[in-house]
């Protein structure tokens, strides 16, 4: 338990009075007590290796919205019908307390066979390199040369392959343009632009509409693209923060500036909605909150989500503070195979189904974003698969992107709605504290997760 970070051991402790009980990460019909018989079951001695006839059972999880949880069980019912003799446990839900939940079954080593998860998370897993098993001893099961070889080095820790990357990608700013039309401008280009949208809805609309909608997270991203762009340098260097407390203010400055410019909500405003994620927000759905700053692999969920009629586009960047491209991209997410499943061979085989065989390929198309496999995105650009918002959501900002994201830039020390980014942009909007206190605040803190991470 020593590579557990304090925070993650802190969720491990509140989310396993609970886990049994929430809808996350159980299959759709199955009740709590076969959830419980299951979990019981597994942790007595795990799953053998194959019962009497021949058969493996695996469990799968991930998280996201209603259209990737259709297009993956269909995947996985194909997968069953190619290898009859492997049975798919599903557990999916939606993000809101998907960590704390697989942290439980991490420090159980009760997780799945298959683990959807974040890039990252391998540092808070897998720090040696043993939390999740090496890929690359099942390279005759996993075609590995269809992916970039930096793609897989960012997966590696001591030469382990601890996932597959599924796919890459970026932060983009998406617009309601029915509610833009509706107040008689344009979707915005700029900060600028933003700001006096700010105006014309509190004036033409009213006080309860906004051009966007930001969670502290978002509004940490969003400071520091508007502070790479401006100074142009990397937000961490040699694991410690690269700006000093003045540009750090200065950034905290320009989000309070925005929230004073009505461009998005308060956080008290925000917390009042009652919804865990954005997507489920009702002001979201009924166009009163008319942008956000979200992932290209996530966009779909927040479209779907909308009132019908609503038109969602995608908008450009800002470069009102330099010319230096500032986007935020990444790996979305990899598919990783349990260090204690006792089929990973099978496992590694549904990995590759879902993201190398055609038609797996076919059914996620680009559920998790736009693919990494190559194989995968020249079957869907035949296809004419590779021409939706999310590819060219994808497109845009790899065109604009400028700066790495740290592996612990979303730690969940920083990130978790209890981390860091929030207590400092919560503390701005509800009290709106001292700039270079948050600032230093801010530092302290991220240098502090950054040293115990080395």
């Amino acid at each position: 338990m020593g590579k557990w970070s304090k925070k993650v051991m802190a969720a491990v402790l509140a989310a396993a009075m609970v886990v049994g009980l929430t809808a996350c990460g159980t299959k759709v019909g199955e009740s709590s007590s076969q959830t419980d018989a299951a979990s019981k079951e597994q942790q007595a001695s795990s799953v053998e290796s194959k019962d009497n006839n021949g058969k493996v059972t695996l469990k799968m999880s991930w998280w996201g919205g209603d259209s990737r949880h259709e297009a993956t069980l269909k995947a996985i019912e194909a997968f069953e019908k190619k290898y009859p003799n492997i049975k798919v446990e599903a557990q999916y839900g939606a993000w809101g307390g998907w960590l704390d939940q697989l942290s439980v079954q991490m420090a159980g080593g009760t997780e799945p066979d298959v683990v959807q998860i974040n890039w990252n998370w391998i540092y808070e897993f897998s720090k040696d390199g043993n939390g999740f098993a090496d890929l690359n001893q099942y390279g005759d099961t996993v075609d590995l040369t269809q992916y970039p070889e930096s793609l897989l080095e960012q997966m590696t820790i001591d030469g382990k392959l601890q996932g597959i990357p599924v796919s890459s990608t970026g932060k983009v700013f998406y617009w309601n343009k029915t509610t833009f039309d509706k107040a008689g401008i344009a979707v915005p280009s700029s900060f600028k632009e933003m700001i006096e949208a700010g105006k014309v809805f509190q004036e033409k609309l009213g006080e309860d509409y906004y051009p966007m909608a930001l969670t502290p997270y978002e509004q940490m991203l969003v400071m520091v693209y508007y502070l790479q762009q401006k100074y142009d340098k990397q937000w961490i260097m040699d694991q410690k923060v690269n700006f000093t407390e003045d540009e750090v203010a200065e950034g905290i400055a320009f989000i309070r500036m925005l929230e004073d410019s009505h461009v998005f909500p308060s956080q008290e405003q925000l917390a009042g909605d009652g919804a865990d994620t954005m997507d489920k927000n009702p002001n979201w759905i009924n166009g009163k909150y008319a942008g956000f700053y979200e992932w290209d692999s996530s966009q779909a969920k927040f479209a779907n989500a909308l009132d019908e009629g609503q038109e969602f586009v995608m908008g450009g960047y800002p470069y009102d503070y330099g010319d230096v491209k500032a986007a935020t991209v990444k790996i979305a997410m990899a598919f990783a195979v349990s260090a204690n499943s006792k089929h990973p061979k099978e496992a590694a085989m549904l990995i590759d189904y879902l993201l190398n065989d055609s038609e797996g390929v076919e059914i996620m198309a680009l559920e998790r974003g736009v693919v990494s496999n190559e194989n995968a995105r020249t079957l869907l650009e035949s296809k004419g698969m590779l021409s939706d918002l999310t590819y060219e959501s994808n497109v845009a900002a790899m065109e604009n992107a400028g700066f790495a994201l740290d592996p612990y830039f979303e730690d969940v020390k920083l990130k978790d709605n209890t981390g860091l980014y929030f207590e400092i942009f919560e503390d701005l909007s509800y009290d709106n504290m001292d700039a270079h206190e948050l600032a230093g605040r801010l530092i302290d803190g991220i240098n502090e997760v950054q040293d115990s991470n080395k």
